[in-house]
């Protein structure tokens, strides 16, 4: 319990920080320690609650309506994709996707960290990237490989980064929550563990914004990348030694 109100309190300091990084950081955890379903399960009130505050923040720095409609459109037919997967598949062949996820992540961070994607290009691509990134939310919790990397590809400026993609992060949850409910993964139970999970999130975010303003991002990207690498070892090793 100790390590999953830990957990949180880091999630929120990244959150409020560089925009993101929330199912990056929980998902992978509680993961490691639960379930997937539990993980995806508890994120859905921070996902929500947390980003609408950031859209209603930023609502005056967005990517152009029309891109941000076709990104969350194609999020929304990703997340009832792969909702369907995580009810088809078993514990173990999701927890291996997840690390499996992290993996991809990582090396997309690593590959694209010179890469500059101009818009006329991402506009061509929002569509087939929203897809993917919705079915990797709804089967392992977390769209970053795909959504995260697409909009910090594109070089944005830091306040219409936080606000485009937290705009994605929500059309995205509002799908997910139907979709989890009628699967029957989201209990009235869970739903108030997310509840609380929220609480933690949103009282860390200011501080995350202050540290945000005064530190570089990448800090929080090397440090977020040394646990995620730690983490998918782990879960690799696990089930190895399962085997």
């Amino acid at each position: 319990m100790l390590i999953t109100l830990i957990t949180l309190l880091a999630a929120g300091i990244v959150k409020g920080a560089i925009g993101s990084g929330v199912p990056v950081i929980v998902v992978p955890i509680l993961t490691m320690l639960y379930d997937v379903k539990l993980a995806i399960a508890v994120l859905v009130a921070p996902n929500l609650f947390s980003n609408a505050l950031q859209v209603w923040q930023y609502r005056r720095h967005l990517l152009p309506l029309r891109f941000l409609a076709a990104f969350s459109l194609a999020g929304g037919l990703g997340i009832v994709l792969g909702t369907w997967g995580l009810v088809a598949f078993s514990a173990e062949t999701l927890s291996l996707g997840v690390a499996c996820a992290i993996v991809l992540y990582l090396i997309i961070k690593l590959a694209r960290r010179q890469m500059a994607l101009p818009f006329h290009i991402a506009q061509r691509m929002v569509i087939p990237v929203g897809l993917l990134a919705g079915m990797l939310q709804g089967a392992a919790g977390m769209s970053a490989p795909a959504s995260v990397t697409f909009l910090n590809a594109m070089q944005l400026e830091r306040r219409v980064y936080i606000g485009s993609i937290s705009v994605f992060f929500v059309a995205i949850t509002c799908v997910q929550i139907p979709a989890l409910v009628s699967a029957r993964i989201l209990t009235v139970e869970l739903f108030c563990f997310s509840v609380l999970a929220l609480i933690v999130i949103v009282a860390t975010m200011p501080l995350g914004a202050r540290l945000g303003k005064q530190l570089p991002h990448r800090w929080f990207d090397n440090l977020i990348m040394l646990l995620l690498a730690g983490i998918a070892g782990k879960i690799f090793i696990d089930t190895l030694i399962a085997n």
